[in-house]
């Protein structure tokens, strides 16, 4: 079935122009959603990183409401008296009676309620049962059934249109819960989803084409490290350098310098996200470099949280024993440094059979020996209470991937969320990701991707697929993806075999990149951050929320959507410069032989090839077509009441250049890995 455009808005044009901006002085809106402050997956990252711009264009008029929970309270809530009486008023009237008022003001507003999932679907079906005058919104994020259908192993997505939902629900005993999910589809009067997967997902399993798409943003001013993100990727580079030497102490016999990380991040999901196909591809990866000689080594960390109850004992000793031998080189360098300043202060050169003596060398073999083990360097850094029946460990026995010192790919499985208080690996899971050079998220069932897109605000590449939302997004609005390090897998289209060839023929492309071709890379991957920035993104928001008011509220608000033409898609173009990097082979063989020659594989020589950022970057504003602001029309009062003007809408106007630049590029710079 063709990912067909929906009816709605789904490229940055695509919105009606509103001339001035719309007067919200009596109108309210809430944002209801059990993530609210929080934090359990996808949905937090969307109510955190939306409420500045959310805050900014409603101001005192927005609010967010979700579950108390004492922790939130005290760690992300700051506790206020509420700032107008009618808010006083109804707190206190909830307080005392229950929640069975919301109208406490004196000149009733107009009230948007936007509800996000079926846990607060609950709310907007009692909106409507009870006739409130409440314009409703309707957010599914990813449809319930359909996470269980994915995580079931069936052939989903080609056989969309024959389920028999009733039936699958019950047999998974989430029927109540799949039917006030569809229930709240039905009775918002505006319904969206995160994506185009998810638009047709959500129009065959809930029974309803979504009104609107409203893809996911991220607050990219956060993320934002000007022209310093590559100085950033070093020094974060290094804190996972020194996590990896003493992991792999006494089998640290690959070279740092030549060491690429790769990882993978999110909820334990072991086929919707993907683990199963990257560790299948890992294993070709590792028999590809094998066979061909490859200098590169590859470190690839799973970042998935899982029931453990300790760390891993022979873990920590690593990070014991690499903490002892820096201890030890820096005593021996102190009195080295300390001898060899005396001999100076004398006038005369160090003689350098005096500058050590036999306790420290009787020092330094002690931590030499302590680094000596004869088992493999661990895979999983915790001990796990289902260790025999793990997905990822007992896949890891399948292929045989245990750190050996024959293998280019090493694994190491990470069974909980990173924090920089951590005694095992102190690094919060930013800084980790900028650390590394690639982010692999092969997901089967992945309604937007948020893992993917903050790789990409932070100049890191990574891999997504067609059946994630994040990956179609990116597919529809940039010409050529791969060049600018997004790396889109077929997985709706192609075999689970040939999935894992084209996912390993990516990963063994990106192991050929030179340094130097991977800081180019880097540059453009970031680049694209204002694409994914919510100061774009949040209009498909606005426009949600317009259309809601006009048809809760027909007498004061119309709404009047733009017929958009497929051809007047925001892409970004190809760069204007040389390829990042070798072409990718079609094949999923070893590569020719050193006698024959791909002319697809062929790329300039590095000393020779003129690259010049900034000059790039510029030829890209000037191909890019800008997103246009929703404008309103200024509104008017009428005779007894706030009804308010329609809006009218503009056609879209012709491409121009964008009226704010697009973030710089960093210089090249030092090249670092």
């Amino acid at each position: 079935m063709p990912l067909s455009r929906t009816l709605s808005m789904s490229s940055l044009p695509g919105l009606e122009d509103w001339e001035d901006e719309f007067d919200l002085e009596n109108t309210v809106l809430f944002e209801v959603a059990w993530e609210v402050a929080n934090k359990v997956g996808g949905i937090y990252t969307v109510l955190q990183t939306k409420a500045k711009v959310t805050g900014d264009e409603w101001g005192d008029n927005y609010y967010l409401v979700g579950p108390y929970t004492e922790q939130g309270v005290r760690t992300q809530v700051e506790l206020l008296e509420p700032p107008t009486p009618a808010l006083k008023r109804t707190l206190d009237s909830m307080n005392s009676k229950g929640c069975k008022f919301l109208a406490q003001s004196e000149e009733k507003p107009h009230v948007v309620a936007h509800f996000h999932e079926w846990l607060a679907g609950v709310g907007l079906c009692l909106c409507r049962a009870r006739r409130l005058p409440v314009a409703t919104i309707f957010t599914t994020h990813a449809t319930l059934l359909g996470r269980y259908l994915c995580a079931g192993a069936v052939d989903f997505y080609n056989n969309l249109e024959n389920f028999n939902v009733d039936k699958e629900a019950g047999e998974r005993q989430i029927y109540h819960r799949y039917c006030m999910e569809r229930a709240a589809a039905h009775c918002a009067h505006v319904f969206t989803t995160v994506s185009q997967i998810t638009a047709i997902e959500a129009q065959h399993l809930l029974k309803r084409k979504p009104d609107i798409v409203t893809p996911n943003g991220l607050n990219v001013k956060k993320f934002s490290a000007m022209h310093e993100f590559q100085n950033l990727h070093a020094q974060s580079k290094a804190r996972i350098q020194e996590f990896v030497r003493g992991h792999f102490y006494g089998h640290l016999d690959f070279n740092l310098d030549k060491t690429l990380y790769f990882f993978i991040a999110g909820r334990y999901e072991f086929s919707n996200k993907g683990a199963d196909i990257f560790l299948e591809a890992l294993a070709r990866l590792n028999y590809l470099l094998r066979v061909n000689g490859n200098e590169q080594t590859v470190v690839a960390f799973f970042i998935m949280p899982a029931r453990t109850n300790n760390f891993n004992v022979e873990t920590l000793k690593g990070q014991a024993v690499r903490k002892q031998l820096w201890d030890t080189a820096n005593t021996v360098k102190e009195k080295f440094g300390r001898k060899l300043y005396e001999s100076l202060l004398v006038g005369s050169l160090p003689d350098m059979n005096k500058m050590l003596d036999k306790e420290d060398f009787t020092m330094m073999k002690r931590a030499i020996f302590a680094t000596q083990r004869q088992s493999f360097p661990p895979v999983c850094t915790h001990n796990m209470l289902d260790d025999s029946s793990d997905p990822i460990l007992t896949t890891i026995r399948r292929i045989g991937l245990f750190n050996s010192s024959a293998d280019r790919v090493k694994v190491i499985f990470h069974p909980e969320f990173l924090s920089s208080t951590s005694p095992l690996l102190p690094v919060d899971y930013e800084e980790f990701v900028r650390g590394c050079h690639l982010g692999v998220f092969p997901s089967y069932y992945e309604p937007w991707g948020y893992t993917p897109a903050e790789c990409t605000v932070m100049g890191i590449p990574s891999i997504s697929t067609n059946l994630s939302g994040f990956g179609c997004f990116m597919e529809e609005h940039i010409a050529d993806p791969s060049a600018y390090g997004i790396y889109i897998l077929d997985r709706r289209f192609r075999s689970l075999d040939d999935s894992c060839s084209q996912l390993t023929t990516f990963l063994y492309s990106f192991c050929q990149q030179s340094r130097r071709q991977r800081i180019i890379q880097r540059n453009r991957t970031e680049r694209l951050s204002d694409l994914l920035d919510w100061k774009y993104l949040g209009r498909y928001y606005m426009s949600a929320r317009h259309k809601a008011l006009a048809k809760a509220f027909p007498e004061h608000f119309t709404y009047e959507p733009q017929e958009t033409d497929a051809a007047q898609g925001y892409r970004y173009p190809r760069p204007a410069s040389v390829p990042p990097s070798p072409s990718l082979s079609r094949h999923s063989s070893p590569p020719l032989s050193e006698d024959e020659e791909d002319p697809r594989d062929r790329t300039p020589n590095e000393d020779t090839e003129r690259y010049d950022e900034e000059e790039e970057a510029a030829k890209d504003r000037r191909n890019i077509r800008a997103p246009e602001w929703p404008r309103r029309s200024s509104c008017s009062s009428s005779t007894g009441g706030s009804k308010r003007n329609s809006v009218d809408t503009a056609p879209s106007s012709s491409v121009s250049t964008p009226s704010e630049p697009l973030s710089p590029a960093s210089s090249l710079g030092e090249e670092r890995n």
